[in-house]
């Protein structure tokens, strides 16, 4: 499967993943992104098949007492994608300042 071109914000959204921030808020905390860009990107992202959810178990969001999550991986074609589009946006990385960049992938 060929690596699936990404825009900017796609991007910021995967590497965040990538990263260990799983869910929509925490990709929203990271990136700077309003939900209207995270979460629909989050939907197709995962259409590509670049990352896989899982919701997590109701009893403990009830515990926390809030919404279950919805948490989300980067898959490997996920990181191959993640590669090409990290060398076409040579900035994000001043862009995202506090992200560590484990993925140099």
């Amino acid at each position: 499967m060929p690596d699936i071109a990404l825009s900017y914000a796609a991007t910021s959204i995967l590497l965040a993943i990538a990263n260990g921030y799983r869910y929509g808020f925490d990709v929203m905390d990271m990136t700077g992104l309003p939900s209207g860009t995270v979460y629909p990107a989050l939907r197709r992202l995962e259409q590509g098949g670049l990352v896989s959810s899982k919701w997590e178990k109701e009893n403990i969001a009830q515990r926390d007492q809030r919404p279950a999550r919805k948490y989300y991986a980067i898959t490997r074609s996920g990181e191959s994608s993640l590669t090409a589009a990290i060398r076409r946006y040579p900035l994000l990385e001043s862009a995202m300042p506090n992200l560590p960049l484990k993925s140099k992938v």
